[in-house]
């Protein structure tokens, strides 16, 4: 499970604006709201959501590409509240993760999503988004820090900022009870029945070869792109550690927010949070 060269950027069903290039100039973004299917550059279906958002002066242009935890999809209202709050900052993209909600294929938890957030990615920007922000959440939090490294010089498939919340800083961490839970749903045959009929993830049953870029490597590799990396200091599933090294290795172009009494992901993220990070996205995304 390799997620092969950066710039290997998928397709979609909606095609940009013919002669713009990358679909971000001289095409006004859509108003009303659009459910399609892309593909992948791997040929993997992937079910999209997007939302036109708040009509704002100084964000027309803008666009949030949401990228879900392991085990959410694009129709899971946890999901759908996170939408709703970026939708008062800009345009909204949300996409369900291979083996994930109506998506196909089977998830390989953060390796080969990366070309399932390119191919959201690309099609926003095919809608005219000149402007655009990846948000990922857990496990959508290491992809997007992953993209943001593979996809920095694509014009079409790339980010203007990137904001990571509730991320593993390395693979294979096991230090916490819900972390070695997780392990056993993926590693054992037995857990991917759980996760396939239980919690409607279907689980790839191979293992990572060759082992993807880690989300601290990535971190170091996204500059000049604004980076943004939130963390609950009662993160049941990553110890404050992990948020610490990501933002030392993006350097000078990192912030860390290390928010109190938040847990993990999207169901620990209030209202309040996330209308902050999308003040940050609006500031920064350039």
């Amino acid at each position: 499970m390799s997620d092969g060269r950066a710039g290997h950027v998928a397709r979609s069903t909606i095609r940009p604006n013919a002669g713009t290039p990358g679909g971000t100039s001289g095409r006004t973004p859509p108003r009303t709201p659009t459910r399609t299917f892309l593909r992948t550059s791997d040929g993997v279906r992937i079910e999209a959501v997007y939302e036109p958002g708040a009509a704002r002066s100084d964000t027309p242009d803008l666009v949030f590409v949401v990228a879900h935890g392991f085990t959410g999809d694009a129709r899971r209202p946890h999901v759908r509240r996170i939408a709703e709050a970026f939708a008062r900052h800009g345009a909204v993209v949300t996409f369900s993760f291979r083996g994930h909600g109506a998506s196909g294929g089977r998830s390989t938890v953060g390796d080969r999503e990366v070309l399932d957030l390119a191919a959201a990615v690309a099609w926003a920007r095919g809608l005219g988004h000149a402007r655009l922000v990846t948000v990922g959440f857990s496990m959508g939090g290491s992809v997007v820090l992953r993209h943001a490294a593979l996809y920095g010089d694509d014009t079409g498939a790339g980010t203007d900022a990137v904001v990571s919340v509730s991320a593993p800083a390395r693979w294979y961490y096991r230090g916490t009870a819900p972390m070695r839970r997780l392990h056993w749903l993926v590693m054992r045959p037995a857990g991917r029945l759980v996760g396939r009929y239980g919690l409607r993830t279907r689980i790839h049953h191979r293992d990572w070869d060759p082992v993807p870029l880690s989300p601290v490597e990535a971190a170091g590799r996204i500059a000049p792109t604004p980076l943004l990396v939130v963390h609950g200091d009662r993160d049941g599933y990553f110890p404050l550690d992990h948020p610490r090294m990501l933002a030392e290795a993006a350097g000078d172009h990192g912030e860390l927010w290390v928010e109190p009494g938040m847990g993990h992901a999207e169901h620990a993220s209030g209202e309040e949070l996330l209308h902050r990070i999308g003040d940050w996205a609006v500031a920064r995304a350039s």
